[in-house]
């Protein structure tokens, strides 16, 4: 089962799949090369990076190269923050020289004296018209020793919301985890008390235990993780959220990248406040647009957020969870103890839905499309904010269903490669999706025509057939058809 600590992972943007993903694998590669050295690092003497497919054809907008000279310098996305990043990404372009694993060495993770390299962007092998077989996020590292001989190698796929996948994997379905510790619960994934692979199946199980969604996703997690443990993950998760949408709400003028895009955030959220002094419910919208906003700028200037479940949507769900806490009675009327209550159950439903999608179909842009990223967060809000609502099993699962029926076919055609435009916006459009699939959801009796599996099914089978320039190539839509200047 997925963990809501991976599903939910702490990083740095702007993308998940290519940005955090690519520096987890360099990071991964680390620890290759580190067996093969056994401490002397001076056999380390060269390295070469190919990348292939949508990293390679979008890598400059996404950070993907920056990613992972990062991750080859033992960083990972978790705890390095954006200060350091700016730091080791300037030293890198004066001196030229990569100091590989220098993080982990210096912590005392690996043996030995740092070895520095001269390698850096300019030196990767870059095939955006190469697509290996196995997903369009590729990349391989390998390692060399003072003969040209190889020392360590190994092939890693980006998979989506920062998961990644090496070559070398046994059974080829081990991911690189997320640091859960960092988020307050120790690492593993939870075992498969309620084991369940579609939403038939979580139906199913609700109506035999009695249990929601959400319990069924902490039953599991106990396995592994206490209760306390648990909830305090769950909080620390939303309180990076949150923390995100603050620093960018203090940030103004453009985003970097070229394409001269205007921070809206920061003007837009003193706007409201003087209009909205009160917090009045027929300001809700512009208050779900704000947040969205702001976490997506936070993520296109390489901030720190939370994947939810992928950096290119991660607004949806912290602006949805915003009504959540703000705008339903009953939350409001119990206090810090009813936003507690609904922050956690919010992120176990959405974690139920999120494990559907990753799967049996992907929360790949590059694989299906936008739908695959920002469908996927729509349908996981929808679920959570269903359940905060007071929804039925049923109702849940009909608010996830509403929600991606509405994003199907949703291209990911970012302009220039950058996670802007129309990235940005159209977290705000799906959260107003998501709200609204929820409310409906709650309409019915749970009763509906289409269900999740199919949907889901659905989306999957529509990105299979999606043209390749419209899933994160910027071969295609908007990325060819706006002027960049």
């Amino acid at each position: 089962m997925v963990s809501v600590f991976e599903l939910f992972t702490v990083g740095i943007g702007p993308s998940s799949s290519h940005t955090v993903g690519p520096m987890r694998a360099g990071l991964r590669f680390t620890h290759l090369v580190a067996e093969a050295v056994a401490g002397d690092w001076s056999r380390l003497a060269g390295l070469r990076v190919d990348v292939f497919g949508s990293l390679a054809a979008t890598g400059s907008g996404h950070g993907t190269f920056d990613a992972i000279l990062l991750g080859l310098q033992g960083c990972d996305p978790e705890t390095t923050l954006p200060n350091e990043v700016d730091a080791r990404n300037s030293r890198l372009a004066q001196t030229g020289m990569l100091p590989f694993a220098d993080r982990l060495i210096g912590a005392g993770a690996f043996p030995g004296e740092v070895r520095c390299l001269p390698f850096t962007e300019a030196d990767m092998v870059k095939r955006p018209l190469t697509v290996l077989p196995r997903h369009t996020n590729a990349l391989e590292l390998t390692a060399f020793d003072r003969d040209g001989a190889q020392l360590a190698h190994d092939t890693y796929y980006s998979v989506g919301g920062g998961f990644i996948v090496a070559a070398s994997d046994e059974e080829g379905e081990a991911a690189d985890g997320a640091a859960q510790a960092s988020q307050g619960a120790p690492s593993g994934a939870p075992a498969a008390v309620h084991a369940f692979a579609s939403g038939a199946d979580l139906l199913e199980l609700a109506g035999h235990t009695g249990k929601p969604f959400w319990r069924l996703v902490l039953d599991n997690e106990l396995t592994s993780r206490t209760e306390s443990q648990i909830r305090a993950g769950v909080l620390h998760i939303y309180e990076v959220m949150e923390q995100c949408a603050a620093n960018s709400i203090d940030r103004s003028g453009f985003l970097p990248g070229g394409l001269n895009v205007r921070r809206r955030a920061h003007d837009w959220f003193l706007k409201l406040k003087e209009m909205d002094p009160e917090r009045k419910p027929e300001f809700y919208q512009e208050w779900v647009n704000l947040v969205a906003l702001a976490v997506n700028e936070e993520n296109a200037s390489g901030g720190r957020v939370v994947t939810a479940p992928t950096n290119g949507a991660a607004g949806i769900i912290p602006a949805v969870m915003h009504y959540a806490l703000n705008y339903v009675p009953g939350v409001v009327a119990e206090g810090q103890r009813g936003r507690e209550r609904a922050i956690v159950e919010f992120l176990l439903t959405a974690t139920a839905i999120g494990t559907l999608y990753k799967r049996n179909a992907s929360i790949s842009g590059a694989e299906v499309g936008c739908q695959g990223e920002v469908g996927s967060a729509s349908s996981m809000a929808a679920a959570g904010l269903a359940q905060v609502l007071g929804g039925t099993p049923k109702q849940v699962e009909n608010a996830a269903e509403i929600a991606m029926e509405h994003n199907l076919g949703l291209t990911c055609d970012p302009i220039a490669g950058l996670v802007q435009v129309p990235c940005i916006e159209r977290n705000a459009i799906a959260a107003g999706k998501a709200i609204n699939a929820a409310k409906m959801a709650l309409w019915g009796d749970g009763e509906h025509r289409v269900s999740l599996d199919e949907v889901i099914q659905t989306m999957k089978s529509t990105g299979e057939d999606m043209s390749h320039k419209y899933k994160e190539t910027a071969m295609g839509g908007l990325a060819v058809n706006v002027v960049e200047c």
